[in-house]
């Protein structure tokens, strides 16, 4: 019989598989205006914006609430701060089109009373259902602890992100590899930045990503929904 810890283990690698299909490979989150401005174009200047948006949307916006949530915060007044603070309209649509497919999903293979009351609120229309609080409801309900939550969360992301990237830059994909390498350090640093924050730290964005994902909205020609 499984132990509680390597039951949680195998459901958290479940959870962060690329393979879940909550249509990650659909969104940028703002790179592809990036590509389409030439600033970025190679292994590099793609490290360093996926570095920009680690240090700072992720995790001033999506890790916060769940640290939030963790600490027990009401996941309904975490979930209409993440709609406000997120500004650009198709990366709120992103998180919340995600968000309710991880419902969906979490609802079938992993169900829990905490993830059926947040899933009960975004069909009566009092939340939205963003994608790290749904993560975030998931991973408590199973077990998983704060710290190793957060870290899964963001490298998760981080590797939709490059694997969109392989195929919109285009990079090769051993590239994508070594990005994903040199992000480790970088998801360390954000989590334990994130246990440091505070509630005014909430959505404390570099305003050139937000401009960057609003401007993707009027892109003449784009592969992604954000």
């Amino acid at each position: 019989m499984l132990n509680t810890v390597t039951s949680y283990q195998l459901a958290l690698r479940q959870l962060t598989d690329s393979a879940l299909p909550t249509g990650a490979f659909a969104h940028s989150l703002g790179f592809e205006t990036y590509i389409d401005r030439g600033l970025v174009h190679d292994e590099e200047s793609f490290g360093l914006w996926l570095g920009a948006f680690l240090s700072q949307q992720l995790t001033y916006s999506d890790a916060l609430a769940m640290r939030f949530l963790y600490d027990g915060a009401p996941v309904a007044e975490l979930d209409g701060l993440l709609t406000a603070q997120l500004l650009p309209r198709q990366v709120r649509e992103a998180s919340i089109k995600m968000g309710n497919r991880l419902l969906e999903i979490g609802t079938e293979v992993f169900p829990s009373a905490e993830l059926s009351e947040y899933r009960a609120l975004v069909s009566g229309g009092r939340a939205a259902g963003h994608q790290p609080l749904a993560f975030a409801v998931v991973a408590r309900s199973l077990g998983v602890p704060s710290a190793e939550a957060l870290a899964a969360y963001l490298f998760a992301t981080v590797t939709s992100l490059t694997q969109n990237a392989v195929r919109a830059i285009p990079l090769g994909q051993t590239a994508g590899q070594r990005v994903l390498r040199n992000a480790h350090d970088a998801v360390a640093a954000a989590v334990e930045r994130t246990a440091r924050l505070a509630p005014d730290d909430f959505g404390a964005v570099s305003p050139g990503l937000e401009i960057s994902q609003m401007r993707h909205e009027r892109q003449r020609a784009r592969m992604f929904m954000s």
